[in-house]
C-alpha cells in the first residue's frame, strides 16, 4: 500500500529538489547577472509559486525579496570563484545522496513514486542538482567565512543591550533547565525465553513451506505488519539498527536468518533482493513483554540511583555515564535536556510534559525527583529521574539573568549588519546586470545603483 505524501510537506523539507511548477512553461531567460553567475527567470518564478502554494494571497512584490536571495546568493558565489574556494565533488555526491535518501525513505523506497511525484528518475535528479548544490555549498561557504571574522566583546553586548528601548525588551516567562537520567526497564530472563521459543517456533513454519509474509501479518509486533507483511521497502547501509543491518546483508535471496536481537526485540529477516548496496527484505518483529514485576523493579532501581546521588555518594554527571541510556540526546550532553522548540537548554513551563511539571513544582533547585514513569516515540515504557539545575521567575530580559541570549541576538544583528556592508561592498566591483521588470522593489537599490551605465 502506497504512503499519501503532501507536496508542500516534501519541498518544505528538502528544499533543492523542488518540483517544476513553472519552469517548463516558460521560455526561459537571464533577469539578472552577478559577476559571472546568472539569475534565470525560472528560478524566481518556481520560488514564487512555491511561496503562493504556501501563502496564497501574498503579492507580487514577494519577488522582490527572492531576487534580493538570489542575487546575494550568486554574488556570493561569484566571490568564492574569485578567492578559489573549493568543493569537493566527494561533498557534493554526499549532500544529494543524503537528500535523496531522505526522500526515498518517505516513499518507502519506492523510485517510480519518486519519478511520479518530481517527474524525473533519481539518477536524472542526481544529475540535474549537481550543479545546483555546488552553487549551494559554495555560497554556504563563502557566507561563513565572511561571517568568521564577526566577534562580539562584552562591552558590546552591553551596548545592544542598552541601546533596545525598555518597553521593547522581551518578556521572559518562567524558565527552568534540567539534567535527567533515563532507564529502560530490563525484561526478565523468562519472558526473554518466552519469546525466543515464539521466534524459533515461527520461523520452523516458514522452513517448513507457510508464506513469510502471511506469518508477518498474523505474528509480527510492528505497528502496521497486517498491512505492510513486514516490508521494510528499499533500505540503503546506515538506515537500519546495526545488529539488523548486519545480519541482513549476509544474507543471499530469498534466505531466511536466524533470530535477529536488537533494541527493538527479535527479528526474522527475509531478504528479497539486492541492488548494489541497497537491500529489500521483510522482517517479523517479536517483542518482549515487560510485566508488572519488571516495572517495580526498574522503579525501585532508579530510587536507587537517586540516593546515590542526594547523598552525594555519586554526582549526577557520573550517574548519567552509569545508568541512563545513551540512545538519548541528554546522555551526550551530560544529561542535560534541551528544548526541541528553541535548540536551547532552557524550557518555559508551557514547554514541559506534563508529568515533569508536575514533578518539578515543588522542587527547588538542586533538587532530584523521584522516578517518573513515560513512554518515549515508540510506545516504550521507561523512567526517568529529574535534576532542576535553575529556575527563573518571570521578568523582563536583563543581563544578569539573560547575557546568553542577548549575547546571540546581539551577534546575529552585528552578523546581519556586517553581511549587508559587505554585500553594499562588494556590489560596487562587480559586474551587475538587472532587467527592468523589478524595477518595482526598493529593495534592489543597492544592485541597480551599482549597474554599469
Amino acid at each position: 500500500m502506497k504512503v499519501l505524501f503532501k507536496l508542500i510537506g516534501i519541498i518544505g523539507m528538502f528544499g533543492i529538489f523542488q518540483t517544476p511548477i513553472l519552469a517548463q512553461e516558460l521560455v526561459d531567460k537571464v533577469v539578472a547577472q552577478v559577476g559571472s553567475e546568472l539569475v534565470l527567470l525560472s528560478d524566481v518564478e518556481d520560488r514564487f509559486a512555491l511561496m503562493k502554494e504556501r501563502q496564497p494571497d501574498i503579492p507580487k512584490e514577494g519577488k522582490c525579496s527572492i531576487m534580493e536571495s538570489l542575487m546575494a546568493t550568486k554574488l556570493m558565489v561569484n566571490q568564492a570563484i574569485l578567492d578559489s574556494v573549493l568543493v569537493s565533488d566527494v561533498e557534493i555526491e554526499g549532500q544529494i545522496d543524503a537528500r535523496l535518501d531522505r526522500i526515498l525513505t518517505y516513499m518507502g523506497g519506492d523510485e517510480s513514486q519518486f519519478e511520479e511525484f518530481y517527474g524525473k528518475t533519481v539518477a536524472e535528479m542526481r544529475q540535474d542538482e549537481r550543479a545546483p548544490m555546488k552553487e549551494q555549498l559554495l555560497a554556504d561557504r563563502m557566507r561563513g567565512t565572511i561571517l568568521s571574522r564577526v566577534t562580539i566583546t562584552p562591552s558590546e553586548v552591553i551596548d545592544f543591550y542598552n541601546s533596545v528601548p525598555v518597553d521593547s525588551l522581551p518578556y521572559y516567562n518562567s524558565e527552568v533547565e534540567l539534567s535527567e537520567i533515563v532507564y529502560k526497564p530490563e525484561i526478565n530472563e523468562e519472558e526473554r525465553e518466552r519469546t525466543i521459543e515464539k521466534a524459533e517456533g515461527v520461523r520452523a513454519k516458514i522452513l517448513a513451506g507457510e508464506s513469510f509474509e502471511e506469518m508477518a501479518g498474523i505474528y509480527s509486533d510492528e505497528p502496521g505488519a497486517a498491512q505492510s507483511k513486514g516490508d521494510l521497502g528499499w533500505q540503503k547501509r546506515g538506515n537500519l539498527v546495526p545488529e539488523f543491518e548486519a545480519a541482513a546483508y549476509r544474507l543471499d535471496e530469498n534466505e531466511i536468518s536466524e533470530i535477529v536481537e536488537t533494541e527493538f526485540g527479535f527479528h526474522l529477516i527475509k531478504m528479497l533482493e539486492r541492488r548494489g548496496n541497497a537491500i529489500h527484505v521483510r522482517h517479523i518483529l517479536f517483542t518482549p513483554e515487560i510485566t508488572g514485576q519488571d516495572l517495580v523493579n526498574a522503579e525501585e532501581f532508579c530510587e536507587g540511583i537517586r540516593q546515590k546521588i542526594v547523598k552525594d555518594s555519586m554526582s549526577f554527571g557520573l550517574a548519567v555515564k552509569r545508568y541512563s541510556e545513551e540512545k538519548q540526546q541528554s546522555y551526550h550532553n551530560g544529561g542535560r535536556m534541551v528544548n526541541p522548540k528553541t535548540g536551547n537548554t532552557f524550557f518555559e513551563i508551557g514547554d514541559l510534559e506534563t508529568d515533569i511539571y508536575f514533578s518539578i513544582d515543588t522542587m527547588e533547585v538542586g533538587d532530584v525527583s523521584g522516578p517518573i514513569q513515560f513512554r518515549d516515540q515508540r510506545g516504550k515504557i521507561l523512567y526517568r529521574i529529574i535534576h532542576l539545575q535553575s529556575r527563573t521567575l518571570p521578568h523582563r530580559a536583563n543581563l544578569k539573568e539573560d547575557y546568553n541570549k542577548i549575547q546571540t541576538v546581539a551577534k546575529q544583528s552585528k552578523e546581519n549588519e556586517y553581511f549587508s556592508n559587505w554585500i553594499s561592498g562588494k556590489v560596487k566591483d562587480t559586474y551587475i546586470e538587472l532587467e527592468d521588470r523589478y524595477s518595482f522593489c526598493p529593495n534592489l537599490e543597492v544592485w541597480k545603483s551599482s549597474m554599469k551605465q
